[in-house]
């Protein structure tokens, strides 16, 4: 078997790999490959799958399959598989690190401080505490982001279609009744045609004025100027994200320049660990592959 990985995977993924067969990270093999490991960088669409005569099996390492063509892999007889439960404590800390330092102003303090400003009077703190946030997708993620909010005592309600009940979250009918209610907003969907542009000024003006929009799903699920428009306006009061139209985002996204923006470079499911579980996954899912 020859397995090639195409993204930044844990460093000592190829050594544990390699029990399976011959391991590259030379994208020049990929018309030998028999697997490709991909995160969000590598597009396995039509011009890779051409490359690719041999391939039989697409791992993508984390939630979301949305650089994968799911339907072309299947018409080609290639499997495609992505490991969802490693990435969700790492991005849901990354939500709720958004959450925590916008309202307590964190970012802005420390900027003020590096440029020898003491803004105490100046920069006015909100509190989680009693805040109701929006979940809008209460996959595993979204749960793991729900567990935290409650140990912040915050109420916490969600939009999920394909949910009829969850463990922690009270789920609400639609997008637009949990627009009306949430302080917080926290988004949790992979992109599809349903979930584009989800976030838009229709939807905006049903938010409470003064709302927190955290971003951890997918850039595009955001229309980029009808929310710079709601940032400028006032009626966001901030928007933290770390997912992008593309990595990196074009020089021209609006959302660099938008005030009140808080990002970060798609730094979610990087940590060390949550690598380290995506490796474990991987690892599973080549154990009980057959070709």
């Amino acid at each position: 078997m020859k397995i090639l990985i195409a993204d930044a995977f844990d460093a000592k993924l190829p050594e544990r790999l390699a029990a399976f067969g011959e391991v590259s990270s030379d994208m020049a093999t990929l018309g030998e490959a028999n697997v490709i490991l991909v995160r969000s960088k590598t597009k396995v669409n039509a011009d890779l799958v051409a490359q690719a005569p041999n391939l039989k099996l697409v791992i993508r390492g984390g939630v979301g399959m949305d650089n994968v063509d799911k339907k072309l892999c299947a018409e080609k007889g290639i499997k495609a598989v992505n490991t969802p439960k490693a990435s969700s404590v790492a991005v849901a800390e990354m939500a709720m690190a958004f959450m925590v330092a916008i309202p307590a102003r964190l970012i802005e303090a420390h900027t003020s401080m590096k440029e020898g400003k003491f803004l105490k009077n100046e920069l006015k703190r909100t509190e989680l505490f009693k805040k109701t946030l929006g979940l809008i997708g209460a996959g595993a993620i979204a749960t793991e982001v729900a567990k935290r909010a409650q140990a912040f005592g915050m109420k916490v309600i969600a939009f999920d279609p394909f949910l009829k009940e969850h463990p922690i979250a009270t789920l609400v009918g639609s997008l637009e009744e949990l627009a009306a209610q949430a302080d917080v907003i926290s988004m949790h969907t992979p992109l599809t045609d349903d979930t584009k542009g989800m976030i838009n000024a229709a939807l905006i003006a049903k938010m409470k004025d003064g709302v927190i929009i955290v971003n951890t799903g997918r850039g595009k699920c955001v229309v980029e100027a009808e929310l710079v428009a709601a940032l400028e306006s006032g009626k966001v009061r901030a928007y933290g994200t770390d997912v992008w139209p593309s990595d990196p985002p074009p020089a021209d996204c609006p959302i660099l320049t938008a005030p009140n923006v808080f990002m970060a470079p798609h730094l979610g499911a990087s940590s060390k660990e949550n690598l380290g579980r995506i490796g474990d996954e991987v690892v599973a899912i080549l154990t009980d592959f057959k070709a």
